[in-house]
């Protein structure tokens, strides 16, 4: 038991710098994910700021009903979900191949290590909102003044033709996240063995093969943990990308809507905070379920994959 003891004691001081440079992120996560927690209550009560949250009237589900009273529900209930959909498809093909490619640079230019690393990671900084404006404004934009006009062909009013907008977001988010996802399956592809393609090599295997065989079988739980986070959002949309890159234009709303640009523009004209609160509530608990039935449907196939 003292030996115990004691054992337990040196693993704290072992490790207790780690602990600190975890507390930071810790203090984060709590005052951010879990003090809200008691606050979820408003999205069953008439909030009144007189009589605070808990002494608010009880309307039980009328604020869900808010998300599903229009005929917009279908609209952005599909919007939401086909999106991310296409998001998690795109992007995950889209960074695990440039990973792929830095991985093979970082190889052979091993002074450029660093620069390599980095380099997706600040042009997804590069994406904003103003930057796609100035490429798809119908006055002064760069595709319409620089490619279309050069070419004798019509500008183009982005801004009130939908068709187009379900590829522009697909482009952009893929330009806006590409960054962050291909570091994570950059540092995975680094920390593989390198035997493994040197055998693979010295039996014949060319590049392709070495991917195919070597490269995304041992990515697989990287792969399966990053799509399962993001099935976990699947009912949760970039506000920035679906708001303010479309400069919310009321023509592009049948493709652009989603439930966190119609709660907030509902929020907008009704003032009600309880609508939001049943919104994010309905978004977690919609997330959370998916999350688990595909982590099931994991362990069943191929239980070491699974994350728990």
């Amino acid at each position: 038991m003292g030996r115990m003891r004691r054992k337990n004691k040196t693993n704290y001081k072992k490790f207790f710098p780690l602990y600190l440079m975890a507390l930071p992120g810790i203090v984060y996560l709590f005052i951010n994910n879990y003090m809200p927690l008691p606050g979820l209550v408003l999205a069953f009560k008439n909030y009144n700021a007189r009589k605070g949250i808990y002494g608010s009237d009880w309307i039980g589900l009328k604020n869900f009903k808010f998300l599903f009273a229009t005929n917009d529900a279908f609209i952005i209930t599909r919007n939401t979900l086909c999106y991310n959909l296409v998001f998690i498809i795109v992007n995950t093909a889209a960074a695990i191949a440039v990973a792929i490619i830095l991985s093979e640079l970082t190889h052979k230019i091993k002074k450029f290590y660093q620069s390599v690393i980095l380099l997706p990671y600040m042009l997804s900084m590069v994406i904003v909102s103003y930057l796609v404006f100035g490429f798809l404004s119908m006055e002064n934009g760069f595709v319409n003044h620089s490619i279309l006009e050069p070419l004798g062909l019509a500008p183009v009013a982005w801004y009130t033709e939908k068709k187009y907008w379900p590829f522009i977001l697909v482009l952009v988010n893929l330009w806006k996240t590409i960054g962050y996802n291909c570091i994570i399956y950059l540092a995975a592809i680094i920390s593989f063995d390198r035997g493994y393609y040197e055998a693979a090599a010295i039996d014949g295997a060319g590049k392709w093969k070495q991917i195919t065989q070597i490269t995304l079988p041992l990515l697989r739980p990287t792969i399966i943990m990053m799509t399962l986070l993001a099935i976990g959002k699947i009912f949760y949309s970039d506000f920035g990308l679906f708001y303010q890159v479309p400069q919310n234009s009321g023509a592009l709303f049948p493709v652009t809507n989603t439930i966190d640009t119609y709660v907030y523009r509902g929020l907008l004209e009704l003032g009600d905070i309880t609508l939001s609160a049943a919104a994010g509530l309905y978004q977690s608990v919609v997330g959370f379920v998916l999350v688990l039935a595909t982590n099931l449907m994991v362990r069943k196939i191929d239980p070491e994959s699974a994350l728990f």
